[in-house]
């Protein structure tokens, strides 16, 4: 789609060249979701992949550090190069996304969480290895902030005016935790209804991230793994629910009780 009121795309460099966004210049990394509606409240735009960050990173501490401008393919691909046994969820999450092999080769991990969408697969990937988010703020300062809350409702987040996702950072023990991702929709190519992401620390201990069936991503933590019946009650209660058209708030409360119980076997 054409964005008719744009009028000028300028590349940032440096840092301080974020200083021109304000509420009418945004931030194009990909541009999947950027130019697939109208953008009539915006005049021009800040093109942040040239920057040219590292897609990854391997951190000295074992984890890895995913740039905002990262894109699906890179992501997906982490399944393939990694030996950790988180490695399958990379790609996992990508094919949760409503969308084809040429929106991978140019969606972006941090296009994905900003746009902040319930369905988003970045958010489930992000909340599901307990991943932070480095934010750069428009004051200069950096913040980190768990990835489960950034995302804080359906296309809100923590970003303020002018602030700019940095990157993903991923655990070592996260990276080394056993997975399970479950995904269900109302048709074979459709919108995600619900994706759970299921994960099991070498301690034992269990985290269960609910995401695209909730606005915003509910993580339910346990010091091993819960009993069925716990691990049940404890997701019926969850009041994040919402209806759409790709699901009701009681299906989507449903089908989330019965893959919850599907990543506890899994993982037991």
């Amino acid at each position: 789609m054409d964005l008719h009121t744009v009028t000028a795309v300028r590349p940032a460099r440096t840092r301080a060249d974020l200083a021109a966004l304000d509420e009418r210049t945004g931030v194009l990394a990909g541009g999947s979701w950027l130019y697939s509606e109208p953008q009539d409240h915006l005049s021009a735009l800040v093109d942040i992949t040239t920057l040219d960050w590292p897609a990854v990173t391997e951190r000295p501490d074992g984890g890895l550090s995913l740039a905002a401008t990262c894109t699906l393919t890179e992501v997906a691909s982490l399944s393939a190069r990694l030996t950790r046994p988180a490695a399958p969820v990379f790609r996992q999450a990508c094919e949760a996304l409503y969308g084809s092999f040429k929106v991978w080769h140019v969606a972006t991990i941090g296009g994905n969480l900003c746009a902040s969408l319930p369905a988003g697969p970045m958010t489930s990937l992000a909340a599901g290895l307990d991943a932070d988010v480095v934010v750069w703020r428009a004051d200069g300062s950096d913040e980190v902030l768990p990835a489960a809350a950034f995302v804080t409702g359906n296309k809100t987040n923590a970003l303020g005016p002018g602030d700019v996702l940095r990157s993903v950072e991923i655990s070592a023990a996260a990276l080394d935790s056993r997975t399970a991702l479950r995904k269900i929709a109302l048709s074979a190519l459709g919108r995600s209804g619900a994706v759970l992401v299921g994960r099991r620390a070498a301690d034992g201990s269990f985290v269960l991230s609910v995401t695209a069936g909730t606005v915003r991503p509910v993580q339910l933590r346990y010091p091993s793994l819960p009993a069925s019946e716990q691990l049940d009650a404890d997701v019926a209660a969850i009041d994040a629910w919402f209806t759409d058209p790709h699901g009701a708030a009681d299906w989507r409360r449903a089908v989330s009780r019965l893959l919850a119980e599907e990543i506890r076997g899994q993982l037991a």
